[in-house]
Formats: C-alpha cells, sequence, structure tokens
C-alpha cells in the first residue's frame, strides 16, 4: 500500500502481546509520537484503526495530536481521511465500536468469573494446602498439616522469623528457603478460611464467602488478625527490645540540651542488603526533600531502571492503579527537574530515572 501511494516508509513500529487499551504502557507508539514531534514522519500507516486504538478518549487526543503536529493518518483497511470532518466522524464511530466490544467482552468475562469462583474454580495458583482438581480449588492433604502447624505456632506466640527459622531448621517440604514474608502471607491469606478476595489491590475488590473447603476456622483468624495490625505502642516493652535486638545493629545518640536525640540508626545485614538489591532492581524507592513550587515536600526517588524494565513496572501497576507516565528532563548541575501535573489533577508518586546520571 504504501509502495502503491508512494509513501517513503522511514519505520515499522511493531508491538508484540500489548493490547491498544487504555491504560498500556507501549514503548513503540510513544517512539512513533516522538518521531513525528521530531518532524521525521508526517503520516502514520495502520492496518486497522482498531491496531492503533480502541478508545474514544485515546482516540480524540491522537486526532489533536495529529492536528497540532501536521500530521496524518491512513487505514489500509478502515477508509479514514483525518484531513475532513466526515472523515473524523467516521473515525470516531469506529473507535466507539471497537471500545464498546472490549466493554461487553469485559462484562461477560466478569459474569463468568464471579461463577466460576462461587463453585470453587479460583484463577490463581494453589497456595500451600491445597491443590487444583478438575479446576476447583480443593484441600491437599500431603501439606494441610503444614499450614494447621503455622497457625498453631503463631498462636502460641511464635513470630514470623521464629516459624521461618525453626521450618529451615527442619527442612519442613524438603526446602531451606522459608521466609518471614512467607509465613504472614499464609497467616492473612482468606483463603485459608473458605473465603477469596478477587482483586484485592485494585480500587473495588469483591470478596467472596465459603467458596472453597477451610483450613482454619473463622475464629482463630479472627483472633489472629488482631495480633498481626499490632503497631509499635502496642507491643511490650520487652517486645520492642526483642524487635530492636533482631533488626538494629547499632544506634548513635546525641545531646540537643537536655534531650537526647537519635542521631542515627544503622540496620544489620541481613535487613539491608536484600533492601539494597531490591532498591538496585527498581522495586523499593527513597524519600527525598524537593521544593515544588514554592513549598517544601518530598518524593519518592527510584534507582536508575532500563527503559525495558521500567515499562514492565509500568505495565503492572497499570493493573491495577489509575497510573501514568510523563518524561521530563532533569538538569544535574542546578538540580532542577520541571513537572507539570496540576491541570489533570494528577500527583507525582514516584520518580524514575531512565538514564544513568551518575554517569
Amino acid at each position: 500500500m504504501c509502495e502503491f501511494k508512494g509513501y517513503e516508509v522511514y519505520n515499522v513500529y511493531e508491538e508484540r502481546g500489548i493490547s491498544a487499551k487504555t491504560g498500556n504502557y507501549r514503548p513503540k507508539f510513544e517512539e512513533l509520537l516522538q518521531d513525528i514531534r521530531d518532524k521525521k514522519i508526517n503520516t502514520i500507516v495502520v492496518l486497522k484503526l482498531d491496531r492503533l486504538t480502541r478508545s474514544v478518549a485515546d482516540w480524540e487526543k491522537i486526532l489533536k495530536f495529529l492536528e497540532d503536529n501536521d500530521a496524518y493518518l491512513d487505514c489500509a483497511n478502515d477508509d479514514i481521511n483525518t484531513t475532513t470532518a466526515n472523515g473524523k466522524m467516521i473515525s470516531r464511530l469506529l473507535v466507539s465500536v471497537s471500545q464498546n466490544e472490549i466493554e461487553r467482552t469485559s462484562e461477560r468475562t466478569k459474569i463468568g468469573l464471579t461463577g466460576a469462583i462461587k463453585q470453587g474454580h479460583i484463577p490463581h495458583i494453589a497456595p500451600l494446602g491445597y491443590k487444583h482438581e478438575n479446576k476447583t480449588l480443593v484441600i491437599d492433604y500431603s501439606t494441610k498439616h503444614v499450614v494447621v502447624r503455622i497457625f498453631e505456632l503463631y498462636y502460641n506466640g511464635y513470630s514470623y522469623q521464629k516459624i521461618s527459622t525453626l521450618f529451615n531448621e527442619e527442612k519442613v517440604l524438603g526446602k531451606d528457603n522459608w521466609r518471614d514474608s512467607t509465613i504472614q502471607n499464609i497467616l492473612q491469606n482468606e483463603i485459608y478460611k473458605g473465603d477469596f478476595v478477587h482483586g484485592k489491590r485494585t480500587k473495588s475488590p469483591t470478596y467472596y464467602e465459603n467458596v472453597v473447603e477451610p483450613i482454619i476456622s473463622k475464629e482463630i483468624m479472627k483472633k489472629q488478625y488482631k495480633e498481626i495490625t499490632k503497631t509499635w505502642k502496642d507491643y511490650t516493652r520487652d517486645e520492642q527490645a526483642e524487635l530492636i535486638m533482631k533488626y538494629v545493629d547499632e544506634i548513635k545518640l546525641t545531646f540537643i540540651g537536655s534531650e537526647v536525640i537519635v542521631k542515627e540508626i544503622n540496620f544489620r545485614d541481613s535487613v539491608c542488603k536484600p533492601c539494597q538489591e531490591l532498591y538496585d532492581k527498581g522495586y523499593i524507592d527513597t524519600t527525598k526533600p524537593v521544593l515544588l513550587g514554592n513549598v517544601l515536600g518530598n518524593v519518592r526517588f527510584s534507582n536508575y531502571l532500563p527503559e525495558e524494565e521500567f515499562g514492565e513496572i509500568i505495565m503492572r501497576l497499570q493493573q491495577y492503579y489509575d497510573v501514568h507516565y510523563t518524561e521530563v528532563i532533569y538538569y544535574l548541575q542546578k538540580q532542577v527537574f520541571y513537572f507539570n501535573f496540576v491541570e489533570d489533577n494528577s500527583a507525582i508518586v514516584r520518580v524514575f530515572p531512565l538514564e544513568d546520571y551518575y554517569k
């Protein structure tokens, strides 16, 4: 088609396995838009309009972007001409049909999923103590005793760390890599009392009661939940001292007048090393003081990440949250970067350097 119409092909922007739905981070599409801004190209050629977007809102943004940059769209299978009012109207109708199909499919999927969950078809990997049989989650009697023991130990005063240490010493299930977090996740998982939460990290999770056979009674889970949600002030003095001894290597104090102030806390290597590894991989961040306009505030700042890994993090977040991103330039000497996040009523959540600014 390009050869027939006399177009010179500058580049092919191909994204495999990434849907054109709203919210998906599409690195090649962003590259295409940047090339238009840089006047390297002035025409987008697609097979069908729904390959570009299936969102009416996104299409309006693309239309405006094309107008602002003197660029055009040409579809092989859809007769669309973005240079005329009629062409724009037809394009809006086609995108509306695509968006409606997505929404109808989503509705049908949710209805089917709800029915399946109520029948015990849990759409997740079977947790310890359970297994899948004919797509239904049932008790795995070869590992159930381990789950029961975890709850009994915790109920009798064992901490997450004590349980994981004990299990590693005994090599329970042939493993020596039991972690505190593994024990905590088991103790907080509603599935063990027969319930299931779908979309736990979304704005509107759905709670399903009594969908599988329980391993632990609801009464025990309630008592342990009260223990799990303890804050620092809820611990006794001896418990607080024990926590400090486990995780803190050194605390430096200083006097300001007659008042003793904590100057510095150094944590043990067993705590710091895993945290540093997670920070290096972009999973956790540090909080840094910043000036936002003329207001002093804080911004969460992550370590340098290659663009591909950053894109994966954004895609994972967008499954649960209304997150988008914008690229800005950081001026190293002035230590200044400019955001304009007031107009669309959004806020800065996190800053990811896409280039290694230390170099």
